[in-house]
């Protein structure tokens, strides 16, 4: 049989007068038998016709006729109740006066779901404002309420496809707003979706505003070719419709002209020739079974000439969006080429509709929308790639986020195999490191390495369509490291790398602050005479831990590290005396050994540089005379000693001093961007300069991040080179030594 193409429906429908009610219940009256769902659509029409009564479109056309459009485009997907209910409200709550408690009473809570997410992306009325990031913030909102119902992503396609048809009566300006964000956000959605009806003609329309007069060439050239190539694809299809009925094979047959938007894409964005395009001009083979299209393949194959390179099985290694068919390319006798596409009736329609195909409507199923979603998910990875993406806060710059959902998602048109067959998509330039992430997390901070079609390949490796990829891992991997972060391409897989470099550092400071808070508490305790073993079993007594509102010993060593408590707070609570007193003789001078520091008319006494302030030769410094503790330098400015009159000595950097290396804090306060840590580290690491910890913390009232670094220098005229370097680095706005 010889049908009318699928493209032709869609223009007559396009074309049409405009639809009643009762042409939408003509549609789904055909799959929606239950009364009770009947009526819940019929109810949702009658409540919307009511509250819009009196508001109109700027074409001047009642209001709710847009609605019904709406609900007509729903129908031709056979969609369920719930979701032609919900189109036919989508507008009601922004628009009236009516509440979501209202819609939740009269037709459940699964609609007022719907239509409080459709409510919330209407209100942010995207492309009445300038070009900015906020823009791309809100389509961040939007991808992430749509992925999360399937249902709202639908609705949302069929709402802008009416839009886009009756653009014209909008002045020029809106037109260009409408067209550039339906080309941008809408139509990769439908075409992730599979929802190629849809995904095709708001191409068409959206380019058809934003470029008039390529538009025209493209449609003027498309006619050209139906004129002169219609009497050989006449010819060519009644030839394979004699073949295929003399071999019984049942079939259907369909004409087509490549869409508008994709002849557009070749002559202006890949710089072909117009007599380069080869699939202007194709027919559609339908048949019954899998075999049958391998069967008919091979018959075309026999009976005329393939265009080499230019076979897909799209069967046997299906698209992200379930699309399944096989393509090819013949010569006809004429000279001719045409496109030649066989699917089974079922892949047609999945082909057209997507995953609104897949998920029909069917009555008297248990519907569960859960369930669904769940389904969906699994079908269409990528749907849980992007609510991942959408919810992460790492990519807090909106147009950083559109990028990465540009390259990540719609971009992905690689296809790799795991060894037990199952397809991974990724963007161009993806490596094993993107492969191992988007298979699974774990496998990713296990992996050591890869292996590429039998072969052991390096992690930097390009990966390729139709390679089999097999990842190697190993308990014993440390994980990833910075260098993972040049290497991976997908934003998801730096995302993963970042937290778990991110959470490996914060372990690091936390073992770094331990050992500081313990090397602490040996030094007070040895000041009062006492030993290792004995200062562990006083600090660590259950009393200690209670009193000073800790569980875990560890996290009390970090506390003493931070300065609070400090060691002495808990000498003083277990009531512990010194076993000496140690007194000052200003008549002998002292210089301790292993300190850079010495005292004038001192007796042996114990000279320690504080942490707090960590005092460096060229710093100005002063003595405090502890008891039981000897003397601890601290810098003159110092906070805990700057009121202190009594107990201070003068203190002096030893002359000649032998070039050492002595711990300093300071902080850096930036604004926030990405790889600015990596970018810090890498200065420090590049000029030599030793680094015992680092953490950093995002201020997001603010957007300021703050990062604390422990450097080891030998004076300060070397701390004030090293400010001077850091000051290049971008989005560095202060740096300062801290004091604890």
């Amino acid at each position: 049989m010889f049908n009318m193409s699928n493209d032709a429906i869609q223009e007559k429908v396009k074309n049409s007068k405009l639809h009643s009610f009762d042409d939408v219940k003509e549609l789904f009256y055909a799959y929606i038998t239950n009364q009770e769902s009947r009526k819940l659509v019929e109810d949702a029409y009658e409540l919307a016709k009511e509250k819009h009564k009196t508001q109109f479109r700027r074409s001047g056309e009642p209001y709710i006729h847009h609605l019904i459009e709406v609900c007509y485009i729903l129908a031709t997907l056979n969609c369920g109740p719930t979701t032609l209910a919900a189109g036919l409200l989508h507008d009601i709550i922004e628009d009236t006066d009516t509440s979501l408690e209202e819609i939740k009473n009269a037709f459940g809570k699964e609609v007022c779901s719907i239509v409080n997410s459709l409510t919330k992306i209407q209100r942010m009325k995207l492309s009445h404002r300038p070009e900015d990031e906020f823009v791309a913030e809100d389509h961040r909102k939007i991808f992430l309420g749509m992925a999360k119902d399937v249902r709202v992503i639908v609705i949302k396609l069929a709402d802008r496809l009416h839009n886009m048809r009756t653009l014209d009566s909008l002045p020029p300006h809106r037109q260009l707003a409408l067209a550039k964000e339906t080309l941008e956000v809408f139509t990769p959605i439908a075409h992730r979706l599979g929802i190629n009806t849809i995904k095709t003609e708001l191409e068409d329309l959206s380019i058809k505003y934003l470029e008039p007069e390529k538009y025209q060439v493209v449609v003027d050239l498309v006619n050209r070719k139906i004129k002169y190539g219609q009497k050989s694809l006449d010819s060519f299809t009644k030839r394979i419709v004699g073949i295929l009925m003399e071999k019984n094979i049942p079939f259907e047959l369909e004409s087509r002209v490549k869409s508008i938007y994709s002849i557009y894409r070749k002559i202006y964005l890949k710089n072909h020739k117009p007599e380069e395009i080869y699939d202007l001009l194709a027919i559609r083979i339908i048949t019954h079974t899998e075999l049958e299209c391998y069967e008919i393949l091979g018959i075309i194959h026999a009976t005329y000439t393939p265009l080499p390179g230019r076979f897909k099985d799209y069967i046997a290694v299906p698209k992200p969006n379930m699309y399944q068919s096989l393509h090819t390319c013949i010569i006809s006798g004429d000279g001719n080429i045409f496109e030649v596409q066989i699917r089974t009736k079922e892949m047609d329609e999945i082909a057209e509709s997507g995953i609104a195909a897949h998920w029909r409507y069917k009555e008297g199923t248990n519907y569960n929308p859960k369930q669904e979603q769940k389904e969906i998910e699994e079908k269409l990875h990528w749907l849980k790639d992007l609510v991942n993406l959408s919810e992460n806060e790492e990519t807090s710059d909106a147009k950083e986020y559109m990028n990465s959902l540009s390259h990540d998602i719609f971009e992905a048109n690689v296809y790799c195999f795991t060894p037990k067959g199952k397809v991974i998509d990724l963007p161009a330039g993806s490596t094993p490191i993107d492969f191992a992430y988007k298979i699974h997390t774990g496998v990713a901070e296990k992996m050591v390495g890869a292996i590429i079609n039998n072969q052991m390949v390096p992690l930097t490796t390009v990966l390729k369509t139709g390679d089999i990829v097999e990842i190697k891992t190993s308990k014993t991997s440390l994980g990833p490291n910075e260098d993972w972060l040049k290497i991976a391409t997908t934003s998801f897989a730096k995302s993963h790398i970042r937290k778990f470099l991110s959470k490996k550092n914060a372990n690091f400071v936390k073992d770094e602050k331990i050992t500081r808070g313990k090397q602490a508490c040996l030094e007070a305790f040895k000041n009062i005479g006492f030993g290792e073993s004995q200062t562990f079993q006083y600090i660590e007594k259950p009393e200690v831990l209670s009193h000073f509102g800790f569980d875990e010993v560890d996290d009390l060593y970090v506390a003493i590290s931070n300065k609070n408590p400090i060691p002495a707070a808990i000498i003083d609570f277990l009531g512990i005396r010194p076993k000496e007193e140690i007194r000052l003789d200003k008549k002998e001078r002292f210089e301790n050994d292993g300190c850079p520091v010495y005292v004038n008319g001192a007796s042996k006494i114990a000279i320690n540089l504080a942490p707090c302030c960590t005092p460096i030769p060229g710093d100005e410094i002063v003595g405090y005379i502890t008891k039981g503790k000897g003397i601890t330098v601290h810098r003159k400015d110092c906070p805990n000693i700057i009121n202190e009159k009594q107990r201070l000595i003068e203190v002096f950097w030893k002359p000649n001093l032998e070039k050492g290396n002595y711990p300093v804090d300071i902080r850096i306060t930036c604004n926030d961007r990405q790889n600015l840590l990596t970018d810090v580290m890498n200065v420090l690491n590049q000029n030599g300069i030793p680094v015992t910890a680092i953490n950093a913390h995002l201020h997001t009232s603010t957007m300021e991040t703050v990062i604390n670094v422990t450097i080891y220098v030998s004076d300060s005229e070397r701390l004030q080179d090293i400010f001077n370097i850091l000051k290049n680095v971008k989005n560095v706005n202060q740096l300062e030594r801290l004091i604890h």
